[in-house]
């Protein structure tokens, strides 16, 4: 099953071809690596024009090379459904840009249950964003009428990055609470309060450290993580959201991790994927698991 984040208007993978894609970000264009691109096309060079292209270093890591004059960082729009989401873009030295493009998919997967949910009558909807990066999820579970959203993240920058999407959203007097902290043990405080979500999102990275200071390994530990943060559903819960961008674990895999560790419901997985404008071709970015009632 593919989970398709075709509605971008603010971005989109132009091309792409052994192992890098050219995107548009806005007005800006950029190239950089991606494992998932394991096949050639013809006159890929010739398509690209890129504001920068980001060139791996043979000792891990990489750096940007500019080729025009660009922003250091700018904003782009994303309709979910019929809210108007801002964020802010910023290459990193990592590879990245501060977002994920291919998860609005699970951004309107839970807006639209949120939505529905308010317009029946449920009342204090809580959200909780694990792993919670610049905040898409929380963004999204907010302006779609989420009472309550709790943004977890270990990483201040994150969660710094997350506040100024939030105001550039519009969404500042929105009941949001920004939590950095390790994510597991967060979640055991949780339980100790007695809290409970009727929405939980994860995006746990492949590795990692414990509250600890142990080794995270996602096949190693994902199973009881995802028991655990299934004890904080609430009585009438709509979703859980669990992505992966561990190359070594299936979706199936993750889907029967939901299937164990959370109560009977609906669960679909498969790929998180982006079209590709000028091929008429979809990138794989990923795997998510959603279960819902």
């Amino acid at each position: 099953m593919m989970f398709t984040a075709g509605n971008w208007k603010d971005y989109e993978v132009i091309s792409c071809a052994s192992g890098e894609k050219y995107e548009r970000w806005g007005d800006v264009m950029l190239r950089r690596p991606d494992p998932q691109v394991i096949w050639p096309i013809d006159g890929f060079d010739s398509i690209c024009d890129p504001h920068a292209v980001y060139n791996r270093s043979s000792s891990g890591g990489g750096s940007w090379t500019k080729l025009k004059s660009m922003p250091a960082s700018w904003k782009i729009g994303y309709d979910s459904l019929d809210k108007h989401l801002t964020f802010i873009i910023e290459p990193t030295s990592f590879k990245h840009t501060g977002l994920f493009p291919e998860q609005a998919a699970n951004w309107d997967f839970a807006g639209k249950l949120i939505s529905d949910a308010k317009k029946a009558g449920k009342k204090d909807l809580k959200v909780l964003n694990l792993f919670a990066y610049t905040g898409g999820a929380t963004i999204a579970a907010s302006a779609h009428g989420a009472d309550e959203v709790v943004h977890v993240d270990a990483s201040k920058g994150m969660v710094s990055r997350a506040k100024e999407n939030v105001a550039a959203s519009g969404l500042s007097d929105n009941y949001i609470r920004f939590i950095t902290e390790d994510c597991q043990k967060f979640v055991e405080r949780e339980i100790r309060r007695g809290r409970r979500y009727d929405g939980i999102i994860m995006d746990p990275p492949a590795y990692g450290r414990g509250p600890s200071g142990e080794l995270w390994k996602l096949e190693d530990s994902i199973y009881e993580f995802v028991s655990r943060a299934g004890l904080l559903l609430s009585d009438d819960p709509l979703f859980f959201i669990i992505s992966s961008y561990a190359t070594e674990i299936s979706g199936e895999a993750i889907a029967q991790v939901a299937r164990l560790a959370l109560p009977k419901g609906r669960i679909e997985a498969g790929e998180l994927c982006l079209p590709v404008s000028r091929h008429g071709i979809y990138l794989p970015c990923g795997f998510t698991t959603r279960w819902s009632k």
